[in-house]
């Protein structure tokens, strides 16, 4: 089993942005996981990850999921295949 240290919301801070981050929290709180998400919107540092569509979810150094929105369940099920 992976455990979860680290997980990043990256965007523009955008409504779009802001309700991965909803749903990753949500998400986090329903695994049963003390990690907070962080939420990255600088440029220059999405870039350095390689990220060119957001929001994108990245969790543990991998990006999960980018360029759309997608609800906590989902955020849920991408986490638990990482487990």
């Amino acid at each position: 089993m992976i455990e979860i240290k680290d997980v990043k919301v990256v965007g523009e801070g955008c409504d779009k942005c802001d309700a991965l981050f909803e749903a990753t929290e949500t998400a986090l709180k329903e695994l049963g996981c003390d990690v907070k998400p962080e939420k990255i919107t600088d440029l220059v540092e999405m870039v350095k990850m390689g990220i060119m569509s957001v929001p994108a979810l990245v969790v543990n150094g991998k990006v999960l999921h980018k360029g759309s929105p997608i609800k906590a369940d989902k955020v849920k099920k991408l986490i638990e295949k990482m487990k």
